[in-house]
């Protein structure tokens, strides 16, 4: 009886062992079908959050916008525009709907800028889209003021933040049309009139063509705005 009973008593430990073992790969046999489905829902989650950081943080340079908002297509940095515009698009300092205003390079701006006219409101106010302004990505419809005392759009202010208040006085080389350039010429704002270039006879005859440019006394008071430190990035704008 005692054999019995130890022979017994074995062949259930044996049994309990056997189950033990059984048990826990039955469950993990079952966890899987959990854990397969967990990564890919992580690793969904990861990617959109990376998508979400990429678009969020990437800012389209100034020239890129103005090539896809404009009919305007240049090479170079925003500075070189006006140059390299010279025997294909007609510039001018008169402003209308479609072209480019092209900044000047400043301190804050050492590669300029370029903007989209969207809406001429009138002869001294103008709206415009652009990008990496402020670092603010695409701005649209943002007013524009000519500030120049010719009224030939040479110097702007930009408004800040559509709340009608206006940042820093900006120098421009003026407007970029999308058609050819025919005539040679610049259009001037005032009046319709043109100034020919005459670089070539300047240099043929110097002592012929003796200009001294004076900077004006005073610019007109812009009595709807002031400057803002903010305004403009303290970087360069491509």
């Amino acid at each position: 009886m005692r054999a019995g009973g130890l022979g017994r008593s074995f062949l259930f430990s044996m049994a309990a062992a056997s189950l033990g073992l059984i048990l826990p790969h039955a469950a993990d046999a079952r966890r899987p079908a959990h854990h397969v489905a967990q990564p890919v829902q992580h690793g969904h989650h990861v990617q959109h959050a990376a998508y979400r950081r990429h678009e969020a943080g990437h800012v389209i340079q100034c020239v890129a916008f103005a090539k896809t908002a404009s009919d305007v297509v240049l090479h170079g940095n925003a500075v070189n525009w006006w140059y390299n515009a010279a025997g294909v698009y007609a510039r001018g300092s008169a402003p209308e709907a479609g072209s480019v205003l092209n900044f000047r390079a400043t301190r804050r701006m050492p590669l300029g800028h370029v903007a989209v006219v969207t809406n001429v409101i009138d002869s001294r106010t103008v709206t415009i889209d652009q990008s990496h302004w402020a670092q603010r990505g695409i701005s649209r419809n943002v007013s524009v003021i000519d500030v120049s005392p010719n009224n030939d759009w040479s110097a702007v202010r930009v408004a800040l933040a559509h709340q009608g208040t206006y940042g820093s006085i900006y120098p421009t080389y003026g407007f970029i049309y999308p058609r050819s350039d025919t005539s040679g010429r610049v259009m001037m704002a005032s009046a319709g009139r043109s100034a020919v270039r005459a670089t070539d006879s300047a240099l043929s005859h110097p002592m012929r063509s003796t200009e001294v440019a004076e900077a004006p006394d005073s610019l007109p008071v812009v009595t709807y705005g002031h400057a803002f430190r903010d305004d403009a990035p303290d970087r360069s704008i491509r």
